[in-house]
């Protein structure tokens, strides 16, 4: 492994464990404040940081696997370890969010009120500021990583915040405002925030577990780059996908049928370089077709068209 590699494997494992020893602070003391407060919002509160801390256990797993370089049995690395910790996580929210809303419900039809609103609202203004301290931490890691892993569990702790705003606000309107709804509404809230991120995580892990194509604003990115380089001809079957944090691409260009092996090979390799330039994290396959040779159409990702006028551009 680089020394680039280790030094992004060391922020991404800190920042995970940073996550990890959070949640355990927060577990334990939001876990007292449920006992003292009978509160509902708390509850869904500790339940959310239980998974957090579950999620960052996860989030540990995925980015040490994926971190591990390509060998013989998986020859295009472990990227996809984190998208699989990411089903993980999701699973467990799920979950989470379904008992919340069963015990809100139960509060709403039954009634009762939260016994006491001060320690509750402590915990949560100590759990604000922890939470504004990891964040910060993690900002600097996703900066000079670009972990995908950390970029997610970076998102969830700052919902966090909403979702501690959300428990003082409950508990303020419940004991010193005498709306005694106030508490099993936000619980029903926090439960659907819950399924909502949820459904966001899942979408983005199922996209690179289906390796679906890069967004259209990043392909777009990439051909601009390849169209200048004059000496590439009628760039087409363009595919690209993400691992992780690891791209792969392959495209088909045309060269001249005189051109020997030698001097296609160098061309090549000066494209090569200049792209991995701007996307350093890339796996690049370039296969070269004689000019005028006509590929069967069996699918739709032909970009000659949008190449040939880039070209003129330049």
């Amino acid at each position: 492994m680089s020394s680039a590699a280790s030094h992004r494997a060391f922020l991404t494992r800190s920042a995970a464990a940073a996550s990890i020893s959070m949640a355990l602070f927060l577990v334990a003391l939001k876990l007292w404040a449920t006992w003292h407060t009978g509160s509902t919002a708390m509850l869904g509160s500790l339940a959310d940081t239980a998974l957090d801390l579950v999620a960052s256990i996860a989030t540990l797993v995925g980015v040490s696997i994926a971190a591990q370089p390509a060998d013989e049995a998986h020859r295009f690395g472990h990227g996809k370890a984190e998208s699989l910790a990411a089903i993980f996580q999701v699973m467990l929210i799920a979950l989470s969010a379904a008992g919340i809303a069963f015990s809100a419900i139960g509060h709403l039809i039954n009634g009762g009120r939260t016994a006491d609103a001060s320690h509750g609202i402590a915990v949560s203004l100590v759990a604000i500021a922890a939470t504004v301290a990891l964040l910060a931490w993690q900002r600097y890691v996703i900066r000079r990583t670009g972990s995908v892993a950390i970029t997610a569990d970076h998102v969830h702790y700052q919902s966090d915040l909403l979702l501690n705003v959300a428990v003082i606000a409950a508990l303020a309107l419940d004991q010193y405002a005498g709306f005694a709804l106030a508490d099993p509404l936000f619980g029903l809230g926090i439960a659907v925030w819950l399924l909502l991120g949820a459904w966001r995580a899942a979408s983005e892990a199922i996209d690179h577990l289906m390796d679906r194509e890069w967004p259209e604003e990043k392909r777009q990115r990439f051909v601009e780059l390849a169209a200048r380089h004059p000496e590439l001809n009628n760039l087409h079957d363009l595919r690209t996908r993400t691992s992780g944090h690891h791209d792969f691409v392959q495209f088909h260009v045309d060269m001249p049928g005189t051109m020997t092996v030698e001097e296609a090979h160098d061309i090549i390799e000066h494209v090569e370089a200049d792209l991995y330039r701007h996307f350093p994290n890339m796996d690049l396959l370039i296969h070269i077709d004689p000019e005028g040779h006509v590929d069967e159409p069996d699918n739709p990702l032909a970009e000659a068209d949008e190449f040939a006028k880039l070209e003129k551009e330049v």
